[in-house]
């Protein structure tokens, strides 16, 4: 059906890996795929409070997924849609030349490493909630936290000015790639992307730029705002066998097109736990309500055809598991034993399978929360029968999920006729105590093994919506 029909090329930017997709229009499959991790990492001078990502490694990595599809289906190409990571920023300069440079081969883009910086992502804690006291309050009422592109920019404004002085564009990670691709000498952004940074009024969809020039905010860094959904602009050259003058979509976030790649029904929520830990289900109308009524912590993050996202969104989700596994290697270590982290993690999983409910009470917000993060993970109700491996593993599970039960609850899902829940993502897919627990203290239908690919997402939205309003 698809040997000769159409395809869109779907990219996702995630914080630790590449992932891309050609989609069959025709059939809405996706018949060539490629992921590879991007090892970005580097250290930053803030020690565990930073978080950034060497921004040349990821192009390359995106480089190379791309240039291991068939280069048969490539060359039938016909549209391109790029999401990634949210709230992150990176800045670059685009003066006489650009900060990218085209091989001769028309493969990949060599990235300038001088003339773009660091990727501060999500993760990044530099922006401590002294500081983001000190900032002007949003006036559309939107959240800022930490990791917030608009955060992040004020505290290089306020700490290290002469590093924003060597550039003269930003954007997300995302955003970066869709200019390179399309040779723009400034960025455009998604009202998807800017909601994410802070500082952003979705119902005007534009800046808050008052606010922020009064507090002496650098607004000239800031990229034009279009619709999710816009073209971007065209694909400059040929691209790993991608023809030249495609369109190219102005890049997303990456939850949503999580959400658009499984959801099909508007009484199914989607649950993902990965490395942080998300419940969403879209709102029916363009005007958006959620009742207040519940001690819910929601956020309303704009869709697709100017629908809006009711999200819960904890920083804590598979990476306090990990953590705890990790920490289990490491005594091991310690006691002179090495026991890969796979055999720990079959062994927690089956002991925690075996094990009666406790009244062990793991609170696991290692991370802290958006709304607090001067939160701490702790452990109560300790007696002599409730330590063991298994029952410490399954409190622990029973946390995540508790977690994100009191920022979502189920009665909030009842209100808004959500009747199923669709669980997603490694952590989920992997653990079978989780699963429990999410129909345990839901108590709605759940359907696992929903796989969300932000990738395919991202080529369903190029090929749904490219150039409509959102």
């Amino acid at each position: 059906m698809c040997e000769e029909n159409p395809l869109v090329l779907g990219i996702d930017i995630g914080t630790t890996s590449i992932k891309v997709g050609l989609l069959c229009v025709a059939s809405n499959k996706i018949v060539a795929f490629q992921t590879k991790d991007t090892q970005a990492n580097v250290p930053s001078e803030l020690g565990h409070e930073g978080h950034k990502q060497n921004a040349p490694k990821i192009m390359s990595a995106l480089h190379v997924c791309v240039s291991r599809l068939p280069s048969h289906l490539t060359k039938r190409v016909t549209s391109i849609g790029i999401c990634g990571q949210m709230h992150g920023v990176m800045f670059w300069e685009y003066d006489d030349d650009a900060p990218w440079v085209k091989t001769d081969d028309s493969t990949r883009y060599d990235v300038t490493p001088n003339s773009v910086s660091s990727l501060y992502t999500w993760q990044d804690s530099r922006c401590d909630p002294e500081f983001l006291d000190s900032l002007p309050r949003p006036s559309s009422g939107a959240m800022l936290a930490s990791g917030y592109g608009t955060a992040t920019i004020f505290w290089f404004h306020r700490n290290r000015t002469e590093k924003l002085e060597k550039y003269n564009c930003a954007g997300t990670i995302q955003d970066f790639a869709v200019a390179m691709l399309c040779n723009m000498h400034r960025p455009v952004m998604s009202v998807q992307n800017a909601k994410s940074w802070g500082y952003f009024d979705v119902a005007k969809k534009q800046w808050e730029r008052g606010v922020l020039e009064e507090a002496g905010f650098p607004v000239g860094l800031l990229p034009e705002v279009v619709t999710s959904g816009h073209q971007a602009g065209l694909l400059a050259d040929t691209w790993n066998g991608v023809p030249a003058g495609i369109p190219v979509m102005a890049a997303l976030g990456d939850l949503q097109c999580s959400v658009l790649s499984v959801l099909h029904h508007s009484d199914d929520a989607v649950l993902n736990i990965s490395t942080s830990a998300q419940m969403a289900f879209v709102l029916p109308s363009a005007e958006p309500y959620i009742s207040r009524d519940h001690n819910a912590v929601i956020e309303l993050w704009p869709y697709f055809e100017g629908k809006f996202l009711a999200v819960a969104a904890t920083l804590n989700g598979g990476n306090a598991l990990a953590t705890f596994i990790t920490m289990l290697q490491h005594w091991m270590l310690d006691l002179g034993y090495h026991v890969p982290q796979s055999t720990l993690w079959d062994k927690a999983i089956e002991l925690a399978s075996k094990c009666e409910d406790s009244d062990l009470e793991v609170k696991p917000t290692l991370l802290g929360e958006r709304g607090d993060p001067t939160t701490h993970a702790s452990v109560s109700n300790i007696t002599l029968g409730n330590i063991s491996l298994g029952k410490t593993f399954k409190a622990s599970c029973v946390g995540v999920i508790t977690n994100l039960h009191r920022m979502m609850p189920r009665e909030l899902l009842l209100e808004n006729n959500i009747s199923r829940i669709l669980g997603t993502g490694s952590a989920l897919s992997k653990n079978k105590i989780l699963q429990e627990e999410v129909k345990m203290i839901y108590q709605l239908p759940v359907v696992f093994d929903s796989k969300s690919d932000a990738a395919l997402g991202a080529a369903l939205a190029a090929s749904k919506y490219m150039n409509k309003a959102s």
